[in-house]
């Protein structure tokens, strides 16, 4: 009998997931967390108790600041390839992007909730995850990859993180001056010289273009999030998700001018 610990913030249902999964026989729910704090804490309780669960049953979007991919990282980190059984509802880019980040390779399954409702679909997972193996619920796998390929061609991988720091202000319509305040940066110049960087980055600088030019360009980078090139006629492209230059038609040339030099 495998006994767990089930992580839901939703009362009634932790409560129903008890009840059914206890109900088949082969599963003893031994603790409930309502966010992933929580868990943590009791995971790290109960294996100096040396009363550890085999798996946990945890939802994605949890109450507290840690979500279930964020808890489960962390349990993992003090207690190795802890079997875990993720499901969800949302459908929140941010989740795909935690679980990417989060490098959990074994001992887990990611199901949408909706495709599995029932304790006794449920268990099988768990039973899988306690064994060291791996499922991730096709629906689940496509808006991971949607992710991954959204991520690789988002302009702002190419910048060091202070850069995109300054090019999201840069979109907001900030001067150079209200970026270094807001940054605590003691030199406003520096956030010239980190433009700099940004344009040649993203080839704003190949042109003979202006300051005020590849500052608006960039700030429509940001704001479209794709990268956008921009030839002499002011026609624009950008990549398609195979890498294949195709044309932009979200920006029109005579958008291109104005912005601040500041």
């Amino acid at each position: 009998m495998l006994t767990l610990i089930v992580v839901e913030d939703n009362e009634k249902l932790c409560q129903a997931l008890k009840t059914g999964l206890e109900s088949t026989g082969e599963a003893h729910v031994g603790m409930c967390c309502a966010s992933g704090e929580a868990a943590l804490e009791a995971c790290l309780e109960a294996v100096q108790g040396s009363c550890l669960p085999d798996s946990a049953l945890m939802d994605v979007q949890l109450a507290g600041k840690m979500n279930g991919i964020r808890a489960a990282v962390e349990i993992r980190r003090e207690i190795p390839r802890f079997p875990v059984v993720f499901y969800s509802i949302q459908d929140d880019d941010a989740y795909y992007r935690d679980f990417r980040k989060s490098g959990i390779l074994s001992h887990y399954a990611y199901v949408r909730k909706s495709n599995y409702l029932l304790p006794k679909m449920i268990l099988p997972l768990l039973q899988m995850a306690v064994r060291g193996q791996s499922f991730i619920d096709p629906e689940i796998e496509e808006r991971v990859q949607e992710v991954r390929r959204k991520d690789e061609l988002s302009p702002l991988a190419l910048l060091e993180p202070n850069e995109q720091a300054v090019a999201r202000l840069l979109a907001q319509g900030l001067t150079n001056e209200q970026i270094a305040l807001r940054m605590g940066l003691r030199d406003k110049r520096s956030i010239s010289r980190i433009n700099g960087q940004i344009y040649a980055c993203w080839g704003l600088n190949d042109t003979n273009t202006d300051e005020k030019t590849a500052r608006t360009r960039a700030a429509l980078i940001v704001q479209a999030d794709r990268l956008i090139g921009w030839d002499e006629a002011g026609s624009t492209w950008t990549f398609d998700e195979t890498g294949k230059r195709v044309p932009y038609p979200g920006a029109c040339p005579g958008a291109f001018r104005g912005g601040s030099d500041r």
